[in-house]
């Protein structure tokens, strides 16, 4: 049974305390002086004490130098390296403890390379293609959707990938060079059009700036979406005019009628409801086409108090805090015109007047612009399609209360337009906020009237 170190250590001081006197005794005893007998007792210990100390620290030399390999194992990914356990019983404990971390640690590699495999395995086997380039922009990872689309299936690993993407089209290249996300439309070298989504994103990777490429597939997914836009718009225009046409049908033949008998006093009146439903129709349709044809934007300086006077004399609302310190900057007419359906819907829904807000918060880059009622709100169904053009939670007959289902869209188109975007969101205490978000530069002081840099 292996010495623990406490009796190592107890054995060896027992030899010395016991061999010198023993020495000195027996030189005595042979008639030799005290001198002489120290120095017999030295030249016996001496070499007595190299062996004591030998016998002491053997296991702790042999453990040491096998801690020494183990680590230098663990450096190199090598976690397979046992150490016995044998010895002293308190080396045995830590040797045990020592195979315990290195099965800790070798499951820990499995699953992690089991992860890694699974996580390669998705990302080369997905259709979205990717490619991670390091700081230098040379290609880190490209996957085979990525290999497949920008290199005729070669491997794109350590190419520089401006040179990868130079004889790309130019639509496909001024995508990939750009830092923005985006929908574009490429002509493939097979002559058929595909429509792809980029996204990239900037992080750091072992402490070094990486950057991720995602090139999604469009075409199928716009194409139902497409099928599925007509389909509503065409039961949209196909309600309404039955709606429009089917009364002035009857009127016409009312007229006819009354006509043919002689009565003449109410013609007026039929022909007065035909117009009306004509004009109904003529507005509802006038509504779609200038969906249809919206402008580009065209941006400029906007004085905020003069363009809130304006909006003021065509929908009623309460100003809501401070006017911001810098101009807007956006298109003037556009964006009244998205207000004016907001407040137009904030009047509809029933809420008081006086709690129709509208309220700017600059909020960095960016300015809000909030409209705000005090109406039953929507549930969380109604929230998520309220922006779909053709989506419309009024009732569909003519009248104030008649819905198109274009006004958010609209105003969504605008603010989309405008590189913003529009968000809805039920207020805490009843009611419905509709935030248009717009960025604004922070210097508009050029005398060109482009905006400067802050």
């Amino acid at each position: 049974m292996p010495l623990s170190l406490r009796t190592r250590a107890l054995l060896s001081l027992a030899a010395a305390a016991v061999v010198p006197p023993l020495v000195i005794l027996g030189v005595r005893r042979a008639g030799l002086e005290a001198g002489v007998a120290l120095a017999a007792a030295i030249l016996v210990m001496l070499p007595l004490m190299g062996w004591l100390a030998a016998f002491w620290l053997a296991p702790l030399l042999r453990l040491t130098r096998a801690l020494e390999g183990a680590v230098l194992s663990y450096r190199d990914g090598d976690f397979s390296l046992n150490l016995a356990p044998n010895g002293p019983r308190e080396l045995a404990a830590l040797t045990r403890l020592h195979a315990e971390l290195g099965l800790a640690l070798r499951e820990q590699r499995q699953h992690l390379t089991q992860r890694e495999l699974l996580l390669d395995t998705i990302v080369q086997n997905t259709p979205v293609a990717l490619v991670l380039t390091a700081a230098s922009e040379r290609i880190a990872i490209a996957n085979l959707a990525a290999r497949q689309l920008l290199g005729d299936g070669r491997s794109l690993t350590g190419l520089d990938f401006a040179t990868v993407i130079a004889a790309q089209p130019e639509t496909l290249r001024e995508a990939l060079a750009g830092d923005g996300d985006r929908l574009f439309t490429v002509t493939l070298p097979d002559g058929s059009e595909e429509t792809f989504h980029h996204s990239t994103r900037a992080f750091r990777l072992q402490g070094q700036p990486h950057r991720l490429r995602l090139l999604r597939r469009m075409t199928r997914e716009l194409s139902r979406a497409e099928v599925a836009t007509w389909k509503r718009v065409i039961r949209v225009l196909s309600h309404e005019l039955n709606n429009s046409l089917a009364p002035i049908s009857s009127l016409a033949h009312s007229g006819a009628e009354l006509a043919r008998r002689g009565d003449v006093e109410r013609l007026p009146q039929v022909l007065a409801s035909i117009g009306e439903r004509a004009a109904h129709l003529h507005g509802f349709l006038a509504g779609y086409a200038s969906f249809a044809k919206l402008p580009a934007p065209r941006r400029a300086e906007v004085d905020w108090a003069a363009f809130l006077n304006r909006l003021a004399l065509l929908g009623e609302f309460h100003l809501d805090g401070e006017l911001p310190g810098q101009p807007g900057w956006f298109d003037a007419a556009q964006i009244e015109q998205a207000l004016l359906n907001l407040i137009k819907n904030a009047h509809e829904s029933g809420s008081d007047p006086d709690e129709i807000l509208l309220r700017l918060r600059p909020q960095g880059a960016e300015i809000a612009i909030e409209v705000l009622d005090r109406g039953p709100g929507m549930s969380e169904a109604v929230l998520g399609q309220a922006l779909l053009p053709f989506y419309s939670t009024k009732r569909t007959e003519p009248g104030p209360r008649g819905g198109t289902g274009l006004g958010l869209a609209l105003a969504r188109e605008i603010a989309e337009a405008h590189d913003g975007r529009i968000a809805l969101a039920n207020r805490r205490n009843g009611g419905l906020r509709v935030a248009i978000r717009l960025p604004q530069p922070g210097v508009l002081s050029n005398r060109d009237g482009k905006p400067g840099s802050s």
